[in-house]
């Protein structure tokens, strides 16, 4: 692979997605080189059910990017979502080592892995993707920022840990390698999404981030720039679609067209319609402002709720999302630098590009 290329990898229920981006040595985001979609097909609600049919689509995809950056894909950055993906919290600490009594990256790791340790009975057949520090503590009082180079006697972590079934991680490692491709490393995609679809305000002053793809609905909740919560739900907009089929009695291709308020016009029963939209509209949201109730946001986010995804081009959902929710709504296009990117859904693709490059 070209150097300073770097590849992300989404395997959504709906579509695979590929993008190529090439590191941009200035300072400004990656530029991106290739694209590539395929229907993803041998998925439900996120996992694979057929490995055979995924890998055919992975294929597809990855030759649709490389041949428009000319460039041939060996290792990549891979998203994970659907229903598996779930939060842990827990707390730790450690003694800190040093005679000095400064906080070492040694001891934020083994407050870390102490926190870990404490809920390993809860992760059974379960893998962390991610240990994110949502506070610490120095001697019994919380401090702003990170511990390492202050000093005290005892440092206290509460964490947030992302974690996934381990069969589920297996499998989407082992379609790209069969694929023809290494994976490099794997973040979800509530997460990946955010990295493209968020500002630094937006994440610092409280939101969430609604992603609506066809199976699953995924939400981030962001808190002085960290994510504090992550859930995904089994209901999409592929639901919708098939209610207005159902309801309307409409073949699914027209019912998706009417969805997104590409058809209308008098043989159309518009309050049905409405009517028909709302009522999932209504489960989703419905299924969101309790999970913040639970994590005690509910109304509580000065940024709102962000929405993103293939179902965020329903007509009128900011309204709705508002109106349910008693916060800010918006949704999200994509604006990576001075690159006009391709619509929402490319989000998770997108931000495994941003991570990636990064880390190079």
């Amino acid at each position: 692979m070209r150097k300073n290329t770097v590849v992300g990898i989404d395997i959504g229920t709906f579509y695979v997605k590929v993008v190529i981006a090439q590191i941009q040595h200035n300072g400004t985001p990656p530029h991106i080189i290739g694209t590539g979609s395929a229907l993803a097909r041998g998925l439900r609600h996120g996992y694979i059910t057929s490995q055979n049919d995924i890998v055919d689509s992975l294929k597809k995809a990855l030759e649709q990017a490389q041949k428009e950056a000319d460039v041939k894909v060996d290792r990549a950055y891979v998203s994970i979502g659907g229903v598996g993906l779930e939060d842990k919290y827990s707390n730790g600490e450690a003694i800190v080592s040093r005679a000095n009594s400064e906080v070492s990256e040694i001891d934020t790791e083994n407050a870390l892995a102490e926190a870990e340790a404490r809920i390993s009975r809860e992760l059974m057949n379960r893998k962390v993707l991610h240990a994110i520090p949502v506070s610490y503590l120095l001697d019994g009082k919380p401090i702003l920022g990170r511990p390492v180079g202050m000093r005290a006697s005892k440092l206290e972590v509460e964490a947030m840990f992302v974690t996934v079934l381990e069969q589920h991680l297996d499998d989407i490692v082992a379609v790209v390698e069969a694929a023809g491709v290494e994976t490099i490393d794997i973040m979800a995609a509530p997460i990946a999404a955010s990295l493209v679809t968020l500002t630094k305000q937006q994440k610092m002053v409280g939101c969430i981030l609604a992603n609506i793809g066809a199976e699953t609905l995924s939400i981030v909740v962001f808190e002085e720039n960290t994510p504090i919560s992550l859930k995904v739900f089994p209901i999409g907009s592929t639901d919708i679609t098939n209610d207005i089929a159902l309801g309307l009695r409409v073949p699914l291709s027209e019912a998706e067209q009417l969805k997104r308020g590409v058809v209308t016009g008098d043989s159309v029963p518009q309050k049905k319609l409405d009517d028909i939209v709302v009522s999932r509209l209504k489960q989703m949201f419905s299924l969101i402002q309790d999970h913040l109730k639970k994590i005690n946001r509910a109304g509580l986010l000065p940024a709102g709720i962000i929405l993103t995804g293939g179902g965020a081009g329903i007509a009128t959902i900011e309204d709705y999302a508002r109106v349910a929710l008693k916060l800010p709504s918006e949704t999200t296009g994509l604006k990576l630098g001075e690159q006009r990117l391709k619509d929402a859904s490319w989000a998770v693709a997108y931000g495994l590009c941003m991570c990636l490059a990064d880390r190079n």
